[in-house]
């Protein structure tokens, strides 16, 4: 759709892809914590889009809305990261697991499993799960992962070795795929096969919980576990590589 002066009509585009706005916020939705509201995500996706929109004719060679994916899904993650939708109280236990995880697998030379990783953290089996369904959204990386809170590097900066490009960028471009890569393969096989069909056959819990034959309450747990095993690893990996 082009106007008489052979420009995109702004309006056709955001008429036409305003349902992709909504797709986008119900599969990012499925993705997080109930406190997220799917709401909050379409508005911002729909700022994502106007920005899209306005930049297009900029862009060479890209369709629009391939484009208008990457920008609609960068203003839904920038709405997330400004609302800080993990609590910082969360994500301290988080850091808990993954310490504890990393404690023990340089005792026993294998991945812990849940049990022994409740004993490590002095919790019952089912207080651990229950700590593990509260921090489902749980990240593999957050942008304060770059640098400690007092200024020091962060082991994510050891896989980032240029400081002026987009940080997640160039961990991606360097050694952080390959260890990620690495740590997956270690997980354990349930643990494994789960972050394959959440991450590359892009299933939702319920659907993921139908095929291991488990609940989605337990997808849950399970997908928190395994984001703080490789978490844990590639910390682990991080500081052995510097050292």
């Amino acid at each position: 759709m082009y106007t008489a002066h052979g420009k995109t009509d702004k309006n056709h585009l955001l008429a036409e892809h305003a349902p992709l706005v909504k797709r986008l916020a119900h599969q990012m939705k499925a993705k997080l914590p109930p406190s997220v509201e799917v709401d909050d995500l379409i508005q911002a996706g729909m700022i994502g889009l106007l920005d899209a929109v306005g930049r297009y004719e900029e862009t060479h060679g890209a369709q629009f809305e391939t484009y208008a994916v990457q920008r609609i899904r960068g203003a839904m993650l920038d709405e997330l990261r400004s609302s800080d939708w993990l609590p910082r109280g969360m994500r301290q236990n988080m850091r808990r697991i993954e310490e504890a995880m990393s404690e023990l697998q340089q005792r026993l030379g294998r991945p812990p499993n849940e049990s022994e990783v409740a004993k490590q953290l002095k919790m019952s089996l089912p207080e651990y799960q229950d700590l593990l369904s509260e921090g489902g959204g749980h990240q593999l990386v957050y942008y304060e992962d770059f640098h400690d809170g007092d200024g020091h590097e962060h082991f994510l900066d050891r896989y980032c070795s240029d400081d002026e490009s987009d940080p997640l960028q160039a961990l991606m471009n360097t050694g952080f795929r390959s260890a990620l890569i690495e740590a997956i393969e270690a997980l354990p096989e349930r643990e494994k096969i789960l972050m394959g069909l959440y991450y590359e056959q892009e299933m939702n819990l319920k659907e993921i919980g139908a095929v291991m034959g488990v609940s989605e309450s337990r997808v849950c747990q399970l997908h928190s576990q395994a984001i703080s095993r490789l978490r844990a690893t590639l910390r682990e990996q991080a500081w052995t590589g510097a050292a």
